[in-house]
């Protein structure tokens, strides 16, 4: 009996772990966006106004993301990227931060 249990909850967690991961990623596809209007402003301010937008959709990605990693899996990847966003230009990020969430937003 403990063994179903087991079983069961794992799968829960799996599928919480699962809809953190996308909500993370959601939030770092907008900062994606953002990032990428950046790169096409017209002035230093504006592009700098982006940026700033992009970061802090990247920041608000990392929690979820953190939760989810926390299970293990795929999401740990995507949390330690996340988490080097205090050291590394997003420009540096854009990649690995695209296939990381690549699946999950796939429609």
């Amino acid at each position: 009996m403990l063994v179903g249990l087991g079983v069961t909850l794992s799968s829960c967690g799996g599928s919480q772990a699962a809809a953190l991961g996308h909500t993370a990623c959601v939030d770092v596809s907008a900062s994606l966006r953002e990032y990428a209007i950046s790169t096409r402003a017209h002035s230093a301010e504006s592009a700098r106004h982006e940026r700033a937008r992009a970061l802090e959709e990247l920041r608000r990605a990392l929690p979820p993301a953190a939760l989810a990693g926390s299970a293990g899996g795929p999401w740990e990847a995507l949390t330690a990227t996340l988490s080097e966003s205090s050291r590394v230009p997003e420009a540096d990020l854009v990649e690995a931060l695209t296939a990381q969430c690549a699946a999950t937003l796939a429609p």
